[in-house]
C-alpha cells in the first residue's frame, strides 16, 4: 500500500497567540524538527505547500495564516503600500504580528516537544519579512530563518537582539535579480545587515521576478538540511 500523500490538515487556531494555521498531514508520529512557513501579502496558508516537498520525514511543517483579511482567502501580516520611494508599512501591525508569531512559535515547541535548536521559520515576501523579524528579535526561539523574495524591515532596528544573542543564528536569503515588487537591492541590504550583525548566512540570487523558483527551492532545502 502506498503511503498517504501529504495534504493540509484542518484550519486550527492557537489558543494562546490566536494564530490560525494548518499542519501538513500525515504528521510525523514523533516530530524532531519544526518548519514554520509564512505566506506573502494577499496570500494564505495554502500557498507554500510545494515548499515543504523534500523535507525529512521527522519534520512537523506548519503553515500560518496572517491576521488581516484583505479579501476572499487573502490575508496579510501587515498593510503595505508600494510607492515610488519604496514600500510604506503600517509599523504597528508589523510589530503586532512579530510579537504574536514569537508566542506562536513557543507554543508549537511546547505542544509538540520540539526544541528551538530544531526549529526554523521561513516565508515568501511579507512572510519572509516576518520570519526575519521573529528570528532577529528573538533568536533563542529558532535555529534559523529564510527570507524568500522578501526583505528585512528597517523599522525592526529597535528590536534587534545583540550580536552575542544572534551568534548561533543562521539565515538564508533568496531573491530574484529582476524582482519588480521588491527590487534586488533589498537582498543586498539584508546581506550587508546580517554581515554587520555577525549572523552566518547564505545569499543566493536568481534570474527571475518576484516568486520562488525551482532553483531557489532547491537551495533553500539544501541550506535547511545543512542545519542538521
Amino acid at each position: 500500500m502506498k503511503p498517504p500523500q501529504p495534504a493540509l490538515g484542518a484550519l486550527l487556531t492557537d489558543s494562546v497567540s490566536g494564530v490560525s494555521y494548518r499542519i501538513l498531514e500525515p504528521q510525523p508520529p514523533k516530530p524532531v524538527k519544526c518548519l514554520i512557513l509564512l505566506h506573502g501579502v494577499g496570500g494564505n496558508e495554502t500557498n507554500l505547500v510545494d515548499l515543504a516537498s523534500g523535507l525529512d520525514a521527522d519534520t512537523l511543517v506548519v503553515f500560518a495564516r496572517g491576521p488581516l483579511q484583505m479579501g476572499v482567502q487573502q490575508f496579510a501580516w501587515f498593510r503595505v503600500a508600494f510607492t515610488a520611494s519604496g514600500p510604506r508599512i503600517v509599523p504597528e501591525e508589523a510589530e503586532r504580528s512579530r510579537a504574536t508569531l514569537i508566542a506562536f512559535v513557543q507554543q508549537l515547541q511546547v505542544r509538540h516537544g520540539i526544541t528551538a535548536a530544531n526549529t526554523v521559520i521561513a516565508g515568501f515576501s511579507q512572510g519572509g519579512i516576518l520570519s526575519a523579524s521573529v528570528a532577529l528579535s528573538a533568536p533563542e526561539s529558532v535555529a534559523g530563518f529564510a527570507v524568500l523574495s522578501g526583505r528585512i524591515l528597517p523599522e525592526l532596528e529597535p528590536q534587534l537582539a545583540s550580536q552575542e544573542r544572534l551568534s548561533n543564528l543562521q539565515a538564508f536569503i533568496g531573491h530574484g535579480t529582476q524582482d519588480s515588487k521588491l527590487p534586488v537591492d533589498w537582498a543586498h541590504r539584508s546581506d550587508a545587515l546580517l554581515t554587520a550583525l555577525g549572523v552566518e548566512h547564505q545569499t543566493r540570487l536568481y534570474p527571475m521576478d518576484h516568486g520562488i523558483s525551482a532553483s531557489m527551492h532547491a537551495d533553500f532545502l539544501q541550506w535547511l538540511a545543512a542545519l542538521g
